[in-house]
């Protein structure tokens, strides 16, 4: 219900939440206001049906209380009983013609509510009464996107059984299967494809499901997105392979299994960088780096303005990488399109040790 004191709610309030039914019979004979509201605009319905009282439900139902009454956040008794995964209150409340297509301000329905919450009777009752069960909420997500999202495989199950489309897309074009894998919920992923869910589907910036994965560091995902015939090095919209997002977030694990798979370790992405170049920048990256390296990246590749992975180690002040990168190769004096080499970048963003290191190993300071 939120967060505020029972004492501050009203004496019919209080009487639900102490389930105290004879106290809420004897306040609703005195004429006590069966719709009043507390500091969030919620009533003395919002109430019982968040507690879940069914007694109590009822004597207010009969007493006239508003049945389609909406709080502060527009959230009315049917969005509370499905947030509290209560089917009898629920069924009670469609029973006195509450609003099954009722919307809160995020635009969710009762439907939306219960996927998310795990209500499976719920949302089996709420099924049959809406015109379909594709309605998207603000941010343009099925219930089914809220099932997933939630993880459980009873709900999705459920949802699919009653004719939720499989490939509806929010408003980024992500579909279920994108929070099925970001969420590293295995189990509702393979329902999802072994229902016809396309396993190459991508959202609005080109992620796919493997890039979705590496991204969280899904490693059960990614094992078995690689089993499945995921291609390896697909790009998104900006060229980035799952192994460029696994470095750049600093998901060893996921990137160890990538570069076992026989992942590109030199595939340059829209600008010019490699999964290199990312692991340079990256706060995470270190581990990867060397992974890298020891796997054949070429520590001298440049990118389209001509910046090696150690003049990104540079900019970004990045010491023990840089000597790693030294270690392995790196050319010291190595210009970019604008002749500045590894020690000008990192002079003009104050890496001392940095420069330190680079002069120790050669650098040209005349250049």
């Amino acid at each position: 219900m939120g967060i505020l004191s029972i004492t501050d709610q009203p004496p019919l309030v209080q009487a639900i939440f102490s389930r105290d039914v004879e106290e809420v019979r004897s306040l609703l004979s005195q004429k006590e206001n069966i719709n009043v509201l507390d500091q969030e605009r919620r009533t003395p319905l919002h109430a019982a049906a968040y507690v879940g009282d069914v007694p109590i439900l009822q004597l207010l139902l009969m007493s006239g209380a508003n049945v389609n009454a909406k709080d502060t956040l527009w959230l009315t008794p049917l969005h509370r009983a499905a947030a509290s995964r209560n089917e009898k209150v629920l069924g009670l409340l469609l029973a006195h013609s509450a609003d099954v297509n009722a919307r809160d301000k995020l635009w969710q329905t009762p439907l939306h509510v219960a996927a998310a919450n795990r209500a499976t009777k719920c949302a089996e009752a709420l099924a049959p009464l809406l015109s379909s069960l594709n309605v998207a909420d603000r941010s343009g997500r099925s219930a089914l996107h809220h099932a997933v999202h939630s993880g459980h495989l009873e709900t999705v199950n459920l949802l699919l059984n009653k004719g939720a489309s499989l490939n509806v897309c929010d408003k980024k074009e992500r579909q279920p299967l994108h929070w099925a894998a970001f969420l590293g919920h295995l189990e509702v992923l393979k329902l999802l494809v072994a229902r016809g869910a396309d396993l190459g589907c991508k959202d609005r910036k080109g992620y796919g499901l493997l890039h979705t994965a590496a991204a969280s560091g899904q490693i059960e995902v990614v094992k078995y997105l690689l089993r499945m015939g995921a291609e390896i090095d697909e790009p998104n919209a900006f060229g980035n392979t799952a192994l460029h997002i696994a470095c750049y977030l600093g998901q060893d694990a996921v990137a160890i299994e990538l570069v076992n798979a026989g992942a590109n370790v030199n595939q340059p992405n829209d600008k010019g960088f490699t999964p290199l170049h990312v692991a340079a920048v990256s706060t995470n990256g270190a581990l990867c780096l060397e992974l890298l390296v020891n796997n054949g990246a070429d520590v001298n590749y440049q990118s389209k303005e001509g910046k090696s992975p150690l003049h990104m180690a540079a900019i970004h002040g990045r010491f023990t990488r840089s000597q790693i990168l030294i270690q392995n190769g790196s050319e010291i004096d190595c210009a970019d399109k604008f002749g500045n080499t590894p020690l000008h970048v990192a002079a003009r963003y104050g890496h001392e040790l940095l420069i330190s290191t680079l002069m120790t190993n050669g650098a040209d300071t005349a250049r």
